[in-house]
């Protein structure tokens, strides 16, 4: 059994779906999310859709990195977090514009003080006023703020998103065919949007990344920010304090003066600015559209319309933060691809011929892009991801 599950937790989460195997799939069951009819106006032409997620265990990190730091400013990146988990999984249908958004926040009352949720609450909408300078209108309506010590620990930071949508400008991956290729758009760097380097890690695996890079001394300081009745020996047992300088790695061209917590904390980046220019100049050439977070790059296997082999076979190099977490996991390749990104969160699967375009948008707004596989007719569904000279298949 793998440490992730030894846990609690599942990449795939397989109970979760087949809790809801029955529920209604929605008018395209291969979309990134579900989508339902117009029920608020009855509109044949138009559809509805709501999402909800959150920035997951990553809220714990926080607490850890204020508590030990003082710097109350790591919780605006928490309220990112919570807000791209929403809005980049609606992008991959096609939808970049007039969103809603309601946060719910259940705290520990006794732990997490007014100021806390102050940050989180004034950067969610620091967060939309920027992204309205894109073109990417989000109106924020408020939500629940509850004081619910009995029921978490810490903090745990959600929200719901909705929107209205044309049905003809949405992407179902309907379109996905064989010969399509896939570009994958960086995870980590520093985006023109973005204010300081992004480390990729996105908000997936998270409960992973804290006990495996962090030091057993955090669980006994810091008791409520883990489950107590998991193993001492998946607790914490990592080498690193979320003080400590980035270990030297030589090609690895990261600014100075990083810590082990600026790299695990970094926010979410949002594909919202890219998003925009390619569903606005270049929507047909978008056949499918998937968001690598839960399960990372095994995510596209979900949404295939049909049987085909995914060749993964020009994957970028995997950011530090994973080289960090799997030499402090020993994990496998297996196991780290269907656990985090590993270096894109976002895949376009297009025509070969069209490819470029999407690149170069990508790379005028600062985001590495390539073509990282392909798409072939099979018998059944494949994932093969070629990573070094080893070769995995799921």
């Amino acid at each position: 059994m793998s440490l992730y599950s030894q846990r609690g937790v599942s990449a795939q989460k397989e109970e979760v779906h087949k809790a809801v195997e029955k529920l209604d799939q929605g008018l395209y069951p291969q979309a990134f999310c579900k989508i339902y009819p117009d029920f608020l106006t009855g509109d044949a032409e138009w559809v509805n859709l709501m999402h909800a997620d959150g920035a997951g265990t990553k809220s714990i990190l926080a607490y850890l990195y204020w508590k030990e730091t003082g710097d109350i400013s790591v919780w605006k990146g928490i309220a990112q977090d919570a807000v791209v988990m929403n809005l980049d999984d609606l992008l991959c249908v096609g939808i970049h514009d007039q969103l809603l958004f309601s946060s719910t926040i259940d705290r520990n009352k006794k732990l997490i003080p007014g100021e806390v949720l102050e940050v989180i609450i004034n950067g969610t909408q620091a967060l939309f006023d920027e992204l309205k300078t894109y073109g990417v209108n989000i109106h924020y309506l408020g939500g629940e703020t509850a004081d619910v010590g009995d029921v978490v620990r810490s903090i745990a930071v959600n929200g719901t998103m909705t929107s209205r949508w044309p049905k003809n400008k949405l992407v179902t991956n309907e379109k996905i065919q064989a010969g399509d290729v896939i570009v994958g758009f960086a995870s980590s760097g520093k985006a023109t949007y973005e204010t300081a380097y992004n480390s990729g890690i996105g908000s997936n695996g998270l409960t992973s990344a804290r006990h495996d890079a962090l030091h057993k001394t955090y669980g006994a300081r810091f008791p409520e920010s883990y489950d107590n009745s998991l193993d001492e020996h998946v607790v914490y047992i990592g080498p690193h304090l979320l003080s400590d300088p980035v270990p030297d790695f030589p090609t690895s061209g990261l600014p100075d003066n990083l810590t082990i917590g600026n790299l695990l904390l970094s926010p979410t980046r949002t594909y919202a600015p890219l998003m925009k220019v390619l569903l606005q100049e270049h929507f047909e050439a978008i056949h499918g559209l998937i968001h690598c977070s839960g399960g990372g790059q095994t995510k596209c296997m979900k949404y295939l319309p049909g049987n085909f082999r995914i060749i993964k076979d020009n994957l970028f190099k995997a950011p530090v933060i994973f080289d960090i977490l799997q030499q402090a996991s020993k994990s496998d390749n297996r196991e780290m691809y269907q656990v985090f990104n590993m270096g894109h969160r976002l895949e376009v699967f297009t025509n070969e011929k069209d490819a470029q375009k999407l690149i170069d948008a990508g790379k005028a707004l600062g985001i590495e892009a390539q073509i990282v596989g392909r798409v072939e007719a099979a018998e059944k569904k494949e994932l093969v991801l070629k990573v070094g000279g080893e070769e995995i298949l799921y």
